[in-house]
């Protein structure tokens, strides 16, 4: 009985001594724990907050004396939108006298769009039948579409315009190439030379990609080097992207709208990587076919997104088509394009911004 009472204390003993010591491991572990948490917020408090991109464009400035362009209107033309351009139906306007996001859009980025107008000169160099870029030298032309955006600032200088060159960068052709995808790439000198001039004079590249048979992104990550500049963004020429068996300029193309999603969620990301300026994808349309599935656009918080009408003729009648494509399928904002030799009459600045909505890129060919 002795001998069992001498076993049971030190039984007693031996469970005392084990709770202590694992209270003791246990309180180590805590203080370890809690140390560790203290060296991840004091690192994580050493590092350095990334800075914000510089903006890499200067909008010009509006002249002396320039009024607000509701200003200028009748009671009826802030109300309504121009006759011609409602080609019949109803004239009340979606958006104020101004505004240049469509009608129930937000733009939750910092990109140009979103306080300021964009106004471009659009071709290739080597071209003079592709657009301006072809018929002036690069001083001569930047001289020009500084004047040209002027005229916008003035017209509205509570959104003043900024000048950007739109470089076709994949041109489509009627011959397959050497990659049998119907397409050429413009060289990368050119390419480079036209960053360089926009970069000298506080303007944007826009990088226009016609496809041919190949894919949006394909496309895009040939371009990506310079995509990866803060004043480059990105234009998609619907009508040039034909299927295997068609030929670009004989067969009207076309673009799926999860395409160009895809490259809108790819630019988004390039831009959050690398700490980019919020970027612009500009979609260019002249006819239903071209563009199909547009619901599935959408802008991102660092990708701005335009739809561009891009054809040429009667004045009247490119502006109905404006209503009809960007107006009244819209996703964001508006682009609206003026052919110097093409067009009757020639739009003048006021007149374009009476449109409902105010394009957000007026785009000169």
């Amino acid at each position: 009985m002795k001998k069992f009472s001498i076993l049971l204390l030190l039984a007693v003993v031996a469970f005392f001594l084990a709770a202590c010591s694992e209270d003791t491991a246990s309180t180590n572990n805590e203080k370890t724990a809690d140390e560790e948490t203290d060296q991840k917020v004091e690192k994580k408090e050493a590092e350095p907050e990334e800075e914000e991109p510089e903006t890499p464009y200067k909008a010009l400035e509006p002249a002396e004396g320039s009024e607000p362009i509701a200003d200028g209107l009748t009671e009826e033309e802030k109300e309504k939108m121009p006759a011609v351009q409602a080609h019949g139906g109803e004239r009340e306007r979606m958006v104020p006298v101004g505004q240049t996001l469509v009608k129930g859009a937000e733009d939750k980025s910092d990109g140009p769009l979103k306080d300021h107008r964009i106004v471009a000169y659009y071709g290739h160099p080597n071209s003079e039948n592709m657009g301006i870029l072809g018929e002036m030298e690069p001083e001569a032309l930047m001289s020009k579409l500084k004047e040209q955006t002027q005229a916008y600032s003035d017209a509205d200088p509570e959104r003043p315009a900024i000048p950007m060159i739109e470089l076709i960068t994949t041109v489509a052709q009627r011959n397959p190439g050497e990659e049998g995808k119907y397409f050429h790439m413009t060289s990368p000198e050119d390419i480079d030379r036209y960053a360089e001039l926009a970069e000298e004079n506080d303007a944007l590249l826009m990088l226009d990609v016609q496809l041919g048979t190949d894919s949006v992104m394909n496309q895009v990550k040939l371009i990506e080097k310079w995509l990866k500049m803060p004043n480059v963004h990105l234009a998609i020429d619907t009508e040039f992207h034909v299927a295997e068996g068609e030929t670009p300029g004989i067969n009207l193309g076309q673009v799926d709208g999860a395409e160009v999603q895809e490259a809108v969620e790819y630019i988004s990301k390039m831009v959050e990587e690398n700490n980019l300026p919020d970027k612009i994808v500009l979609v260019h349309q002249f006819m239903d076919e071209a563009l199909t599935n547009k619901d599935a656009i959408q802008p991102t918080d660092n990708v701005e997104v335009a739809l561009n009408y891009d054809g040429w003729g009667a004045a009247g009648t490119k502006m109905s088509l404006y209503r009809k494509f960007v107006r009244n399928e819209a996703v964001q904002y508006g682009g609206f394009k003026v052919f110097y030799k093409k067009d009757e009459p020639v739009l003048t600045a006021e007149k374009v911004l009476k449109m409902d909505p105010n394009p957000s890129i007026i785009n000169y060919q």
